[in-house]
């Protein structure tokens, strides 16, 4: 498996991981504290000064309940790469730090604290704007604003990094029908997908109509409540994503082809699978990072294969596009397609918390390490590496 991994400044960076646990072990709280994070970032620019910040302390522990939430995360962005990180309360942000990093030596480009922001001569961007920063928003943010170009790099870093539910996958449906219907980049390469999957369509195609209001809707309301909201409405255009299949006689031969909609007739998976192939197939052209929770969700296993395998191989993925996903399929343990140190773990401590830790890092009692040729998924539903459910029978 040496194509899981890509090289950048001397070192092996891999290309896909994957996240096993028990249910309530803490996986959904890593992808949603990435998200929390990204979002975090994106959203400072446009706070006012007395507005709130999203901050949710730990709740299971006195000690940590009013303590400020701390983030920080060591990527890599346009050849170059970064430590960022920040700690904040419910009102303003408690610390915040940039670091360039090369091999084992770090270089600050600023550090923040409540008394002050020292930025220095490498970050000549930020110089003279230590105090134009509010309380409660990102320095980072406000450099970038005003046209730094290192922190517009770190922003456009976050935004590339798309977090999204493999259970609700209708947060991503606009933009792969969007990615259809204007035949953007990925849409050649979603439909030679959907072939190699054998899904039971052809093609796909997509139609576009004025957006009509439903008369029902508007009933009990005053004609100019009507008009003002027909005006508001009248430039939506509403786009129908409709499958194409082949119609059949009784002896097997294609007569012609009949199109439905998508979301009225296709089978749950194969919703799923066109609803992700917008972000899938853009974050593999673009090099991005794609963070999924329950991507085997109403998924055949072979199907979560083949779509682990576009990241995993360099012809699929040229520009060392990443996945993170989290999964309950064991299947994937018995495929020969991760290498030990892809292979994630959580599981809740004595006191709540989860840890998080590498299956190549995993050590036994008697202090031996996995094999190259261990029967990963045998082992880990017989509990050797830990982050299963324990459960009693009274």
């Amino acid at each position: 498996m040496k194509d899981n991994f890509f090289a950048f400044e001397k070192q092996n960076l891999l290309r896909s991981i994957v996240l096993y646990g028990a249910n309530s072990s803490g996986k959904s709280n890593l992808i949603k504290a990435l998200d929390r994070m990204k979002d975090c970032v994106m959203s400072s620019v446009k706070l006012n000064e007395t507005d709130p910040l999203n901050y949710t302390p730990f709740l299971l522990s006195s000690d940590s309940e009013h303590q400020p939430a701390f983030f920080e995360i060591v990527f890599c962005s346009e050849n170059q790469k970064f430590r960022y990180g920040f700690e904040y309360n419910a009102t303003e942000i408690i610390n915040e730090w940039l670091f360039d990093v090369k091999k084992t030596k770090e270089t600050p480009f600023f550090i923040r604290t409540q008394e002050e922001i020292a930025v220095s001569d490498h970050f000549p961007e930020g110089k003279g704007k230590e105090t134009a920063t509010n309380k409660n928003r990102l320095f980072i943010s406000l450099v970038a604003q005003l046209g730094g170009e290192i922190s517009k790099q770190i922003l456009r870093w976050f935004f590339n990094c798309n977090v999204i539910s493999g259970m609700s996958h209708f947060d991503c449906m606009d933009y792969s029908v969007k990615m259809f219907h204007n035949q953007l980049p990925g849409y050649a390469e979603a439909l030679q997908f959907f072939q190699d999957l054998q899904l039971g369509f052809q093609n796909i195609e997509t139609v576009e109509s004025e957006f009509i209001p439903e008369k029902k809707n508007l009933n009990g309301v005053t004609e100019a409540i009507k008009a003002e909201f027909i005006k508001n409405f009248l430039w939506h255009k509403r786009i129908e994503l409709k499958t194409v299949h082949n119609r059949y006689d009784d002896k097997g031969t294609i007569q012609d082809a009949v199109s439905w909609n998508k979301n009225e007739n296709e089978s749950e998976g194969t919703k799923k699978v066109i609803d992700l192939s917008g972000p899938l197939f853009d974050t593999l052209l673009n090099g991005n990072v794609l963070i999924v929770d329950e991507l085997d969700a109403k998924l055949h296993p072979l199907i979560t294969m083949q779509i682990i395998k576009l990241f995993n191989s360099p012809e699929t993925n040229p520009n060392n596009a990443q996945l993170l996903f989290a999964t309950h399929d064991t299947n994937l343990l018995s495929a020969d397609i991760f290498r030990r140190d892809q292979v994630w773990f959580t599981e809740k401590d004595n006191v709540e918390q989860t840890d998080l830790y590498a299956l190549d890092d995993f050590v036994f009692a008697d202090g031996s390490k996995v094999r190259k040729d261990a029967n990963l998924e045998k082992n880990y539903m017989a509990g050797r590496y830990g982050a299963i459910p324990y459960i009693t029978h009274s």
